[in-house]
């Protein structure tokens, strides 16, 4: 197979999430970083080139200047990479989509949804492809969650609960100042929102990712604990969703005891399904009249939809970058499909969709509008 290239703009020395991006695509061994604008100061961006790689000519100093030059290239990136703080999505994932080039972008997508709806117009006007680092969707058991959902293994859902609680900020609340907060709780970096766009939209995405439910209202109310808090740190939302099903959301970045605690749990009629983050190699199923089961990833009862992501056996644990690496599998193939001149629908590939990215920003929006005029009722677009 033709290797593919990429580009990544963000992701400088000692930032995180641009490192398990890198790690995640080379899993794969598919594609090669070839490029990227790090950093706008030049000596971590110098850095960081030299420690991937990175032909100098091609580390380049902004986003702009990286889009048009990839875009006039004869061997331009298959796709650019976007890992930078909230306010700047928009802007780069633009350029790209302007040149033609593909875009895999962090979430939040944005910080409007009218951002959103642009970049999906733009995205269509030049055949390209985006998807949204969704990470949660990637892990095999919530694939295998999506796929009994689809089969009607539990039914007709009535109700969804999910939290997303964690502890990090705390010590943070007790140093902050406006000059010194982390980006997050910047709304000129972050948008309206932090902990409602950071981890309630991963929520809101896996719920829609696994039951295809759609939210029609929601009524929200955003606490600001500590001193010198700006943005959200602890959410509770009330969900109804289209066609009747009913959903409670709780997320917090100030929960003693609590690292990276996503848990989802859907109701269906027939049963329900529970996955948890933090032990994501396993899903809890449990049918009515029945006793619960442990679905274990790697077993050779899983669908053949979920099956096919397993990377290792069952019992050799898969984590946060191999979920990843799922997304990007998805994600290549239908660039490679996409290249050959095969028709590419988007939602066939598994990979979190450009839509799916506006309708998170649309519900965190909505969660911020709600929330300011009392914890109303507001219904989404």
């Amino acid at each position: 197979m033709e290797r593919l290239k990429y580009g990544m703009v963000g992701g400088g020395p000692g930032a995180f999430i641009g490192a398990v991006h890198r790690a995640a695509i080379r899993l794969n061994n598919e594609a090669d970083l070839v490029c990227g604008s790090f950093s706008s100061h030049a000596d971590k961006r110098a850095e960081l080139g030299a420690e991937l790689g990175i032909d100098p000519a091609r580390n380049y100093a902004t986003f702009e200047e990286m889009a048009a030059a990839e875009g006039a290239r004869a061997d331009k990136i298959d796709w650019a990479v976007i890992v930078t703080p909230n306010v700047w999505h928009y802007p780069a994932a633009k350029a790209f989509l302007e040149q033609g080039i593909h875009v895999v972008c962090e979430k939040p997508l944005c910080v409007t949804a009218e951002q959103g709806r642009d970049l999906k117009r733009i995205a269509d006007e030049h055949g390209c492809l985006f998807g949204v680092t969704y990470t949660y969707t990637g892990h095999v058991m919530s694939r295998e969650a999506r796929q009994l959902v689809r089969n009607g293994v539990i039914g007709e859902i009535r109700m969804v609960m999910g939290e997303y609680p964690q502890d990090w900020l705390l010590d943070v609340l007790e140093t902050i100042t406006e000059e010194n907060k982390p980006w997050r709780a910047d709304p000129k970096l972050s948008g309206r929102g932090a902990a409602v766009a950071d981890l309630g939209t991963h929520i809101e995405n896996w719920v829609s990712y696994v039951t295809g439910l759609k939210i029609e209202k929601l009524a929200c109310n955003l606490d600001v604990f500590g001193q010198g808090g700006v943005l959200d740190n602890n959410v509770e939302a009330l969900i109804k969703f289209k066609g009747g099903a009913t959903g409670m959301y709780w997320t917090s970045q100030v929960a003693i005891g609590f690292d990276n605690a996503l848990k989802i749990r859907v109701f269906g009629d027939k049963g329900t399904l529970e996955f948890v983050q933090e032990e994501n190699n396993y899903l809890k199923v449990t049918l009515r009249g029945k006793p619960p089961q442990i679905y274990s990833r790697g077993a050779g009862y899983l669908t053949p939809e979920a099956s096919k992501y397993v990377r290792v056996p069952t019992g050799h644990p898969e984590g946060l970058t191999e979920a990843f690496a799922n997304i990007y599998k998805d994600f290549a193939a239908a660039v490679r499909d996409k290249k050959a001149g095969k028709a590419v629908n988007e939602e066939d590939y598994g990979y979190p969709t450009l839509q799916m990215g506006i309708d998170g920003v649309e519900f965190f929006n909505k969660c911020v509008d709600s929330s300011e005029a009392g914890a109303t009722w507001v219904t989404l677009d």
